[in-house]
């Protein structure tokens, strides 16, 4: 069985490759000084400071094996490589749903990267799926978990 892979852009795997020196860095010395300090509050069993810190820390080690798989695994897009006007993971659309005059815009990014706050949906999302390989100008009917929905691509950037 291949493993899993994390398809992302250069600039996502910058961003793991930081997070990831910063846990390393400068969150996990600070883990271990909160538990060394309240090692010596004295009695563990009953020492909240204690048990917070290293609720903490496994929180903390489970982030930074988290990273370090995505980036062991990355698979860097490179949107070049797709025609222009072709929806792909490093590009922005533009659509426009059927019966509405506004326009949404998002990103498509790896699932390491997605951040829908940001504009930033990935590539495993029902709409990306429905709209992957489309161009400008096609009509597109998306399955999503709320209903089908109907776009018309206006604008692919990349």
């Amino acid at each position: 069985m291949a493993d899993k892979t994390y398809p992302m852009t250069s600039e996502g795997k910058k961003k793991l490759e930081d997070e990831l020196e910063r846990l390393k860095t400068v969150e996990r010395p600070k883990v271990v000084q909160r538990i060394k300090v309240a090692r010596g509050f004295g009695d563990l069993s009953e020492n909240s400071e204690y048990s917070a810190a290293k609720d903490e820390q496994a929180t903390l080690e489970t982030r930074i094996v988290q990273v370090q798989t995505m980036l062991h695994y990355a698979e860097i897009i490179d949107s070049n490589e797709v025609p222009q006007d072709e929806v792909s993971l490093g590009k922005k659309v533009t659509f426009v749903e059927d019966g509405d005059d506004e326009e949404e815009t998002y990103e498509i990014v790896g699932e390491a990267e997605a951040d829908a706050f940001n504009g930033k949906i990935s590539n495993d999302s029902p709409i990306v799926q429905g709209l992957i390989g489309k161009k400008v100008g096609d009509e597109v009917s998306i399955a999503t978990p709320g209903g089908s929905m109907k776009v018309k691509i206006v604008k692919v950037e990349g």
